[in-house]
């Protein structure tokens, strides 16, 4: 029995003994010193522990002086880390409960830039390329004389491209589909949105095709409208650009479309 208790004793010294520095503060209950060591994991950019830390203490100096710098390295800390949902969140609340911190700037931007940072291939959801959009737009509006303008507004015609990348390849599936009718409102609605697209005339194009294919599929009752519509398309596309590689075969769906319309 006591030699038992002897070794149970050692065990316990062994395993205090062998516990890591970082456990000890972690565990230590002291903010004080688990912010000391939090402050020098995040120095030497050892995140990961960083973070753990500052989790503990962030309650602890809500509202002193060392609070609205512990935040900041917190978001920081967790974009460093790859975190970019979390840091988005941190910095955007950052700026919230800092309104007039002079880091206020950085921090919005850093939101919008980790957003930016989320935004996929342009075949998948693009949430977070519109969340990046309106963030740097909100940054651009906020601080119009800051040194990131620049780089926010390339960012932007960035995304807007592959915004309207997607929404051509959806038109283009929508005709290999032979969904005509959904063809021509999604590229209506993208030269709407994107009005200084360099693909207009290829996507105007496209719609008097789709239109032309969608009044020579249509019950009898609907083609007499759907190639009136095909032939003001169709002219409005030749007055537009009389120069243009399309221009024959858009002439042959204004003859054939006014031959119909004339049998109609």
């Amino acid at each position: 029995m006591i030699i038992r208790n002897i070794l149970l004793v050692i065990s316990v010294v062994v395993f205090v003994g062998c516990k890591s520095e970082f456990e000890q503060v972690r565990t230590s209950g002291d903010p004080d010193r688990i912010y000391t060591k939090a402050m020098e994991y995040y120095d030497q950019e050892d995140y990961s522990k960083a973070i753990s830390l500052m989790e503990i203490i962030l309650s602890s100096y809500r509202g002193t002086s060392k609070g609205e710098d512990l935040y900041f390295k917190y978001a920081q800390a967790n974009y460093s880390q790859g975190l970019y949902i979390s840091a988005a969140n941190l910095f955007e609340t950052f700026s919230t409960s800092f309104p007039t911190s002079d880091k206020r700037e950085e921090a919005d931007f850093m939101a919008a830039y980790s957003y930016y940072l989320l935004s996929p291939n342009f075949r998948l959801d693009q949430d977070y390329t519109i969340r990046a959009i309106d963030a740097m737009q909100l940054f651009v509006n906020t601080f119009p004389n800051s040194d990131r303008v620049e780089q926010c507004n390339t960012l932007i015609d960035d995304m807007r491209k592959k915004l309207e990348v997607k929404r051509l390849a959806e038109a283009k599936l929508y005709n290999d589909l032979q969904q005509y009718e959904a063809a021509v409102q999604v590229m209506e609605n993208l030269l709407r949105d994107f009005p200084e697209s360099q693909n207009a005339e290829e996507i105007r194009h496209m719609i008097v095709q789709a239109q032309y294919n969608l009044a020579s599929n249509s019950v009898y009752e609907k083609q007499k409208e759907r190639f009136t519509k095909t032939n003001e398309m169709a002219q409005a596309f030749i007055q537009r650009y009389p120069n243009s590689n399309y221009r024959k075969e858009v002439e042959k769906y204004l003859t054939v479309s006014s031959n119909k319309i004339k049998e109609l």
